[in-house]
């Protein structure tokens, strides 16, 4: 069973997210979304919150995955590289969405590499229809009262929504 790893913060996972998911699942078995408690950003939704918003989406998405394919959804502490190990997976993947991300997501490729040689890095272009969409972008359109349903599916519309209502 070949087993992937797509980490990231989902903070909320995005339509575009969603697609690397989906796509992801044609080239391994198994793939163990992995949502990071260790990151240089503030979130704005709790690790549990994007769990939840996660399971959700892969509900709403499931009649789309081939058949036999098995999703996880898991938050990590830690190094990467290390939790891929601790889950037998062969393969991290990481969405580009413009030439800007391909500088950092190299580096760490590359940083992974090195600290693990039987972890390979594999690179997936966004779609035309996704390829603007970030989660900043989505938050910051959110609190300022826009429309992002072409962004993100209906639940988390709602989460968001309803966070930013909460604290004005």
């Amino acid at each position: 069973m070949k087993i992937g790893i797509y980490p990231g913060t989902f903070d909320p996972i995005t339509k575009g997210h969603s697609d690397i998911i989906v796509r992801s699942l044609k080239i391994v078995d198994k793939l163990i979304v992995a949502i990071a408690y260790d990151v240089i950003k503030t979130p704005l939704l709790s690790v549990e919150e994007r769990i939840s918003l996660i399971k959700q989406e892969v509900d709403f998405i499931k009649n789309t995955l081939p058949k036999g394919k098995v999703i996880k959804i898991e938050g990590f502490k830690g190094l990467l590289v290390k939790f891929a190990h601790q889950n037998n997976a062969s393969l991290i993947i990481r969405g580009l969405r413009a030439v800007s991300d391909f500088e950092y997501e190299f580096q760490l490729a590359t940083a992974n590499s090195k600290i693990s040689d039987n972890i390979e890095t594999v690179l997936l272009p966004a779609t035309e229809n996704t390829h603007f969409i970030s989660s900043s972008i989505v938050k910051e359109i959110a609190r300022l009262g826009g429309e992002i349903s072409s962004f993100v599916s209906p639940h988390v519309k709602e989460k968001l929504l309803g966070h930013y209502q909460k604290n004005i």
